[in-house]
């Protein structure tokens, strides 16, 4: 077994922690070492990420980290050399009864408390208009907000890995680590298979296995592998690829278009045995089906590709918001955990913000105050309106 040190080891390889890694070896970071349990890049969650980008959220903070992420996105090829494919079509909430739509006009004013002023309410007539295929008449109103939209997860994962390696960053793949050594209430070592690194601090970004890394030094984190499905439809001209992000907010359904297929999503997804397996369940087709028929008919016709069809992990906090920062009994392991399924959205932000707080003692680009890790034992939960 090797042993060396490391100025910072980032747990976990994925997009949270490629862009920590980056945003610290862009502030002068010396040695920085991340560590990825798969065996390539986009192994984990981010490959199986659908794409999407939104600040339409119904709290301030998630408004303000996708406004300080899209500053980033909006910049990202000049920086990076890579195209993160962000394509600001829009989404689109739906609402089918006067309850619902208030939930949303709720929303919407903390967005636009927040500077977020592209949400516009909209009513059955502009619903038909920006997603056609929808059925309109099934719904009171909505919101919807034009610089929402797309984006490619791996591009992004590509373009902040090349740039971390370019400044010197260390990435070892099929890396898992088994041991956190520690010396009072402080990390001194982090260990795998094959190596002891000695560091003084260890940011945990293991996205669904946060909890377990956690664990390894004696921290109990509640965040939790949820298991999320993705069908795909074959190749289509059904749908245009302008359609915007298509969401029911009262049953979950929702779908974009990628390339020549549609996405079709529901949060319901049936429970498995194991909490990180990704097999993906084709019984969970029958609620597909029955969203299409309900909201979108004109897909009714346009078979799923089974084969093409995928599972992934969220990684769920309680109050589905990110973990951020050092929680008291360990003062050196900073966690970035618990985005519950906004983690890609986010992490441009949040990497700049974690760097800010390695190399300033504070997050100052935003008051992260509300995201601090021990926010649950002191019943400060975050609240607002659940928009997925």
């Amino acid at each position: 077994m090797s042993d060396t040190t490391a100025d910072v080891v980032i747990i976990g390889g994925g997009i949270m922690g490629a862009a920590i890694a980056w945003h610290l070896a862009e502030r002068g970071v010396g040695r920085i070492r991340v560590l990825e349990r798969g065996a390539q890049p986009a192994a984990g969650s981010t490959g199986r990420a659908t794409g999407g980008f939104r600040a339409q959220y119904g709290t301030a903070i998630n408004v303000h980290l996708s406004l300080l992420a899209l500053a980033q996105l909006e910049a990202f090829h000049d920086v990076h050399g890579v195209d993160p494919e962000y394509r600001p079509v829009g989404y689109l909430f739906t609402a089918r009864t006067p309850e619902s739509l208030e939930v949303l006009r709720t929303a919407r004013q903390v967005q636009h408390a927040a500077g977020y002023t592209d949400g516009i309410e909209v009513g059955a007539d502009d619903i038909r208009r920006l997603s056609p295929a929808v059925r309109a008449e099934a719904f009171v109103g909505g919101t919807y907000a034009e610089r929402d939209g797309y984006i490619t997860p791996r591009a992004l994962l590509d373009g902040l890995l090349g740039s971390a390696r370019r400044r010197g960053v260390q990435l070892s793949f099929e890396a898992p680590v088994s041991e956190l050594e520690c010396a009072g209430d402080r990390i001194v070592a982090v260990r795998t298979g094959t190596d002891r690194i000695g560091t003084p601090l260890v940011i945990n970004a293991a996205g669904p296995w946060a909890a377990q890394v956690a664990a390894l030094a004696g921290v109990a984190l509640p965040v939790a592998p949820v298991k999320r499905q993705v069908a795909i439809t074959v190749p289509s001209a059904v749908l245009p690829a302008d359609t915007p992000m298509t969401i029911d907010a009262d049953s979950g359904f929702h779908l974009r278009v990628r390339g020549d297929r549609v996405l079709l999503l529901h949060p319901d997804t049936p429970p498995a045995a194991d909490p990180f397996d990704t097999t993906f369940d084709s019984a969970w087709l029958a609620t597909i089906r029955e969203g299409v028929r309900d909201v979108v008919p004109a897909l009714t016709g346009v078979p799923i590709d089974v084969p093409s069809c995928w599972a992934g992990l969220y990684e769920m906090s309680p109050d589905r918001h990110l973990l951020f920062g050092a929680l008291p009994e360990r003062p050196n392991l900073l966690l970035a955990n618990g985005s519950s399924g906004h983690g890609v959205m986010h992490a441009l932000a949040v990497g700049q913000l974690m760097a800010e707080l390695v190399c300033d003692g504070r997050a100052h680009s935003l008051d992260m105050s509300s995201l601090a890790p021990d926010r649950f034992a002191r019943d400060a939960a975050i609240e607002g309106p659940d928009l997925l």
